[in-house]
């Protein structure tokens, strides 16, 4: 089976087509997830500074309470697993989730890192680069965005709540968003992608198939049938047209086959010729 031409022909060209779709596919993936990764980090920047803006008012009044309810209120919406607030030594001032209150942050953990990995601190970063994926402790993808809190010209001349101006950033808002619904996208987008490719290759190497065997294994078949007709002794056969390397080898073996019928033929006609004169001696 695997010696046949046929299956020579298609086999590699079947793999080689294959691997090809699944690296291209692989590849088209990875850069369609990359770009969901980065809408999302996008979007999620962007509702950072909505809850930054939206809680500096009360930052200027210092009105706890209120910035409290804020952060509580936007912390129960659908997709949020955790939104805090923590001031510059890393203590956490306002969250969510109540237990986390006046909890001193790691800042070697990712999200922080980023920003405290010299000796002094970064004070801007990329959106990118303040984005994180984990696993929180209730089993759910968490896409968190870190967002400074930057000092301005309102906070320097604040009079019940003054920052020197020296000081960049007054604090972090740290905020993450579950990505079910990242996820959900991304698994269909992968089935559709392997949907996808086995049509392609079926239809591909369907075609391919198809075109080889009307193309080139048939006209084989055909010489070869062709052969075994004119090796049984009829040459009146016409040789199989349609291929032209197919048809030369048609040809030429129809003049191999008619030599050697003529060079029998002469041969018969020696040997009887030979035959003949010592009959007649006896």
């Amino acid at each position: 089976m695997f010696n046949r031409f046929a299956t020579k022909a298609i086999i590699p060209v079947a793999l080689s087509l294959t691997g090809f779709v699944i690296i291209c596919s692989l590849f088209l993936y990875s850069s369609i997830k990359e770009d969901f990764l980065r809408d999302a980090v996008r979007q999620e920047t962007s509702l950072a500074d909505t809850v930054v803006s939206s809680t500096r008012y009360s930052m200027m009044t210092e009105d706890r309470e209120n910035l409290d309810q804020i952060i509580r209120s936007i912390g129960v919406q659908k997709g949020v697993e955790h939104l805090r607030i923590f001031n510059k030594e890393g203590v956490v001032m306002f969250s969510s989730d109540p237990e986390e209150l006046n909890r001193v942050v790691d800042k070697n953990t990712d999200g922080c890192i980023e920003c405290h990995s010299g000796p002094e601190p970064t004070v801007r970063l990329g959106s990118m680069q303040l984005a994180r994926r984990f696993v929180n402790v209730k089993n759910h993808n968490v896409l968190a965005i870190t967002a400074p809190i930057y000092n301005d010209a309102h906070c320097v001349a604040g009079d019940c709540h003054f920052h020197p101006e020296k000081q960049k950033v007054l604090g972090t808002l740290d905020i993450g968003l579950s990505t079910a619904s990242l996820d959900k996208r991304l698994l269909s987008l992968r089935w559709k992608m392997v949907i996808f490719c086995v049509m392609i290759l079926i239809l591909s190497v369907g075609g391919i198939s198809a075109l080889l065997r009307r193309n080139l294994l048939l006209p084989i078949e055909q010489l070869i049938f062709y052969v075994k007709r004119v090796a049984s002794g009829k040459l009146d056969s016409d040789f199989p047209k349609g291929v032209s390397e197919v048809e030369t080898l048609g040809q030429e073996y129809l003049y191999m086959a008619r030599d050697k019928q003529l060079v029998e033929t002469e041969l018969i006609k020696i040997k009887k010729a030979d035959i003949v004169p010592d009959s007649k001696e006896k």
